[in-house]
Formats: structure tokens, sequence, C-alpha cells
């Protein structure tokens, strides 16, 4: 006979489990305690089997007897539901585990396996920790656009709106990664399009002014305070490079007797090696360097440890004690300064210029047709180059 919910609650508990039936295997177990549980009997392949569908009243009569047909449509279609039930319970409990800042760990890990530079894996990682504070217990299936806007918007909140937009492009990477190894279906980044505020573009403060320029690399010339800093300074004069690339220079990249610095492709911000010409300025430079460093990997090595490079204030922070504000010279200016200077001058081929800031050409036809990486002009400019700076330096500024 049939249950009703009346019969269900007037059902006394007893010394002994009691069942009562309900037909089509599903039946309430009653036990001593009076908690009354939902059980359903099957057999599939010859075995009898048993369905916990839960507790009553928490699960009511109507829902136990749905839970009975889904079974027997299971069982018609082949399936055996206690198997189905315990596959679900495990992807349910899967995708709890696959959080953010799990997919966050494994991405990282990726990007190291696959070489990024040290400097990068830091960067990085600073930035999706960002996101990890907000989302990082967030299983990735259930992150929907909103919940990533608000922790966009709280790093936006700071002022800081660079690393905002920088850090919702590493959301989509992470997402994207995870996309591809299973873990969610959809990268609900692209819906936040326009969503940031967008700052408005500032150039690297840079002085241009020949006597101007002079003065500072006497400044330069004349820092008081540590030496390697000081030739990481003249170094950034003379050579150009971005300041990130210079910091984290190490000894095995330089031939002197070649007179060549190898940028590796990891640490340049087009991802492809780049020589720099070392004219006899930067020899001496590297010596002098050399013998205050002989020990260590690094070309500047922090104060602290031998292992680790100085870090990306120490420049600009040097050019502060000079007296130099963030509005009149920055670490990355000196190559704006270069930039500016060899293409006022006449001499030298515009794009010997930009391969020798290690700029690569956007225009695609014209890149297909522009291939020399000008090595021999960018020697000879390099020499020139050193020798400008000295008459700079030796000229007073009237």
């Amino acid at each position: 006979m049939a249950l009703s919910d009346l019969k269900i609650r007037n059902a006394q508990p007893q010394v002994r489990p009691f069942k009562m039936p309900d037909g089509g295997g599903l039946y309430l177990i009653v036990q001593p305690n009076g908690s009354k549980l939902w059980r359903m009997k099957y057999r599939y392949l010859g075995k009898e089997k048993l369905l916990s569908f839960g507790r009553y009243p928490e699960v009511g009569l109507a829902k136990a007897r749905k839970e009975r047909l889904a079974a027997k449509v299971l069982l018609a279609e082949g399936r055996d539901p206690g198997a189905e039930k315990r596959a679900a319970k495990d992807r349910m409990l899967e995708e709890k585990e696959r959080t953010f800042a799990a997919l966050a760990a494994k991405f990282l890990a990726k990007q190291e396996k696959e070489g990024r530079a040290a400097s990068t894996l830091l960067k990085n990682k600073w930035v999706l920790d960002m996101a990890i504070a907000e989302l990082g217990a967030e299983p990735v299936g259930s992150i929907k656009a909103p919940m990533i806007l608000r922790a966009l918007k709280k790093v936006e909140d700071r002022g800081i709106y660079e690393t905002a937009r920088r850090l919702k492009v590493m959301v989509g990477a992470v997402l994207r990664y995870g996309i591809s190894i299973g873990w969610l279906d959809a990268d609900p980044t692209p819906a936040l399009r326009g969503a940031l505020t967008r700052p408005p573009q500032k150039s690297h403060a840079a002085i241009t002014d020949p006597k101007a320029f002079g003065e500072l690399l006497r400044a330069i010339g004349g820092f008081s305070g540590q030496v390697s800093t000081r030739i990481g300074l003249q170094l950034l004069a003379l050579l150009y490079p971005r300041p990130g690339e210079l910091r984290f220079a190490k000894w095995g990249e330089f031939d002197l007797q070649k007179r060549v610095w190898t940028i590796p492709a990891e640490r340049t911000k087009m991802r492809r090696p780049h020589k720099v010409p070392l004219p006899d300025a930067a020899i001496l430079l590297l010596e002098e360097l050399k013998a205050l460093n002989a020990p260590g990997e690094l070309l500047l090595p922090s104060i602290r440890t031998w292992k680790k490079p100085i870090s990306d204030a120490t420049f600009n922070a040097a050019l502060r004690r000079l007296g130099y504000t963030g509005d009149e010279a920055t670490s990355h200016g000196f190559r704006a300064t270069f930039s500016t200077i060899a293409n006022e001058s006449g001499l030298w081929n515009p794009d010997a210029v930009e391969r020798a800031l290690a700029h690569v050409e956007s225009n695609a036809v014209r890149a297909a047709y522009s291939r020399s990486d000008f090595w021999e002009e960018r020697v000879r400019m390099a020499d020139w180059w050193a020798g400008y700076l000295e008459q700079l330096k030796a000229s007073k500024a009237a």
C-alpha cells in the first residue's frame, strides 16, 4: 500500500528499525531514535543494490518518488543509478577542489616549465595574488564577470590603473588555461571589455637636451652611493637597455673579447635574443664591476645576497638621490635620450636606431622587407654614442 505524508508523520519508532514500503522498491526505514530514512532497493546485472535518497522530512514523499522515477529511467537505459550517483558526487567534489587559487598555481608552474624568466614569474605571481585574495576559494566553473570586476575595482580604487588592467589580462590567461585542461567551459573576461578606467598615457621622463644630459652624466659620475649602482646608471646611459634587462644581466651573457652582450629571449620584451655592441667605455665599466662583484653570477647583485639582483627601484632611487624628480629623469628614460639624439643627429639609419633599442617593426609588410639587424652600423653607432657622451660630460653647461 502506497505511503502518505499523514502515515509517515504518524509513524512511531520501535525497539528495532522497521520499513514502510511505497512500491517500486522505494521504502522508508524508521530507526529506533526516530529518524526516518528513504531507501530504494533495485537489481542491476543480477545483483541487488541499495540507493539512499536522504532523510524525511528534508526529503518529502513527492521528492523521494521523483528520485525513484529517475532511478528507474537510468535502469531502463542500462545504467546503474548507484554508480551514476557516486560519479555525480565525485564530480561535485572535484569541482569544489578546482578553485581559482589551484588553477593559478598550475598556470604559474606551467610558465616555469616553459622557461619564463624569474622576474616574469615573480611579477605574474604578485599580480595573481591580488585576484586570489578575492577569487582564490571560488570553483573556477562558478566565476562570473561581475565577480572578476569586483576584484579588479578593488585594485583600481587604489589608483593603480595599469595594474588593474594587467590583472584582468592575467585572470583571463589563467581561466583560458583552465578551459584547455577541462576545468571550465568559458572565459568571462571578454565581457569586461571597457569596464576598467583607462589611465592617461604617460611617457617615461627623459632628458633629451644635450647640455642637461651632460649635467646628469656628471652627476652620475660623482654618485656617492654604491659603486655598482653608479656603474649601472652609466651602463644604462651608454648601452640604453631596458632597466630590467640590465638588472637581471649575468656575466655569462657578456663576451668581452668579441665585445658583445647577448640578452636572452626570455628577458627581452619582444621575446627574441638581442645583441648589444660593447664600446671601449662599456668594457672598462664591466671590468671595474667584475673586480667589484667577482664571486657572483649576476652583474648587479643585491647588497643583501649575491643570488638576487638589485631591486627595480634602485636606479630611480639613485636618480632621486642625485636631485632628479620622477618628472625629470627615470631609468627607462635613457632609452628615449639615445633615440632622440641619435635620430636628430642625422648620422644613422632610423631602422638601425630602432634595432639598437630592440624594437620590432610593427608594419608587417615593411618588416618582411627589413630583416637586417644593422649590426655593422650599430657597432659604429655604439662607438659614436660613447664618444658623444664623453664630450657631453667634458663640456660644462654655460
